[in-house]
């Protein structure tokens, strides 16, 4: 296992490909905010398109050349009596594409839409990333309304900002506060009134499936996702209502530097106003891995929002999926049949088809889009990293990376598979109607498996 993946450094890179990288001398891709930059650092991992061979070539990773499977009928063989097995249930869809050529290997109703539960992150992954960029960053500023006094916490849709006191390279909120209350110092200002706006959003806060611990209400204001207690990722409790709760704690960070400040309201910063200070998150791509690693349903949300904002939409549940769907259209991706109403899945109107997973997939490996690798290093790692950490380990460890995903009576899974010749396929199983949630997540997985093999 350990031959196939490499060793792993703390930051879940693979030791091995860093030091190829570096050896060959290659610059690499971005480090997302995890390195310092100084001497004897670790170098930021290579981007995904010196590693994935194109789709169009059959050049290898390790630089030989390997020839292309003839066709699928290897891969039918295998997963034909994997994918009949009633644990599935009364509906199901599969999908295998070899990343190297673009060839389809393998299809059973991969038209047919089906419930995707948290496979649709891939989705809003893909969506976000094409419409916003890698780069780009969610800021949470304090602004102060010159005419009133009053201080406004303005929420930038970023549910990873942190109240904690280590910040672990997360936008901070002690920091905000820090900055402001210095800023407040050089006008002389020790007191004031403080409000704050959640107005980037729209609509309705709380998702279909009612209070639930996979989920806090979608506010363009929260603090560490409104967990109520220590965890970061996976079911917590949640604040009721997040944005106040991020204020209260803002007035407190405030007044440990002097500043005493009001109850907080809801409110609106006006054009008027002066931002005192921002932070903002990780770029876009370190959030996209977040999110698909973690299966993290509050940042799926929040990513969905900001698609529908850049596309000049409502940032609202209608106005995320539209988007969302609008632009993997524009990308040329088969959307037919699908359709969304929330970024994380937890909706189970939420239809999708295997044919649109491996697209979506094989789209985020072309060297034409290297905006889109986070989708595929952001996949979790089999017995290794994510939501498939306790997964794999007697099968495909270090081999498959998939997103999954599981509702009641849905099973899924996406993402990719290592041969043994060296060739990348990206698939997707669907299956819904299933009667029992471990035999069918067992099953999904052993068909992963067998494409290792």
């Amino acid at each position: 296992m350990v031959t196939a993946a490499g060793p792993w450094d703390s930051t879940g890179q693979r030791t091995a490909e860093r030091d190829r990288v570096v050896a060959r001398e290659h610059t690499g891709g971005a480090d997302h905010g995890r390195g310092s930059g100084a001497a004897g650092s670790p170098r930021p991992a290579p981007s995904a398109g010196a590693v994935l061979a194109a789709l169009g070539g059959t050049t290898a990773p390790g630089g030989g050349t390997k020839a292309a499977p003839a066709d699928g009928t290897a891969v039918a063989e295998v997963l034909d009596p994997l994918l009949k097995d009633p644990a599935l249930g009364t509906h199901r869809a599969a999908s295998v594409v070899d990343l190297t050529t673009g060839k389809r290997l393998y299809g059973l109703g991969g038209d047919v839409p089906l419930t995707p539960a948290s496979t649709t992150k891939i989705a809003t992954a893909v969506a976000a990333l094409t419409a916003l960029g890698p780069d780009h960053r969610l800021t949470t500023r304090a602004a102060l309304e010159a005419d009133t006094g009053e201080l406004v916490l303005v929420g930038g849709g970023d549910p990873t900002l942190t109240a904690r006191e280590d910040a672990r390279g997360l936008a901070s909120l002690r920091t905000l506060a820090e900055k402001t209350a210095t800023a407040l110092e050089k006008r002389d200002v020790r007191k004031v009134t403080l409000s704050y706006d959640t107005t980037f959003y729209a609509g309705a806060e709380m998702h279909p499936i009612g209070v639930n611990e996979n989920l806090a209400p979608v506010t363009a204001l929260m603090a560490d996702e409104a967990r109520t207690d220590d965890s970061t990722s996976g079911p917590a409790p949640r604040e009721a209502d997040p944005a106040d709760a991020a204020a209260r704690a803002f007035a407190g960070f405030l007044k440990q530097h002097g500043i005493t400040a009001s109850a907080p309201g809801p409110s609106k910063a006006t054009d008027r106003s002066d931002t005192l200070a921002t932070v903002s998150s990780p770029p876009l791509s370190a959030l996209v891995e977040r999110m698909l690693t973690n299966s993290d349903n509050d940042l799926a949300e929040a990513l969905a929002r900001h698609t529908a904002a850049a596309s000049g939409r409502p940032a609202d549940f209608d106005g995320a999926s539209a988007a969302v769907g609008e632009t993997l259209k524009r990308l040329g991706l088969p959307v037919g049949g699908a359709r969304f109403h929330d970024g994380s899945g937890l909706d189970r109107a939420d239809l999708v088809t295997a044919d649109l997973l491996t697209a979506l997939l094989a789209e985020a490996a072309d060297p034409a889009r290297p905006q889109l690798r986070p989708v595929l290093t952001g996949l979790p790692v089999a017995g290794f990293t994510g939501t498939l950490a306790g997964r794999y380990t007697d099968g495909a460890a270090g081999l498959v990376r998939a997103k999954t995903g599981t509702l009641t009576g849905v099973n899924t899974l996406a993402g990719t598979a290592t041969t043994p010749d060296g060739h990348v396929l990206a698939f997707a199983f669907l299956a819904n109607e299933t009667t029992d949630p471990w035999t069918a997540q067992y099953t999904l997985d052993k068909a992963a498996t067998s494409l290792t093999s």
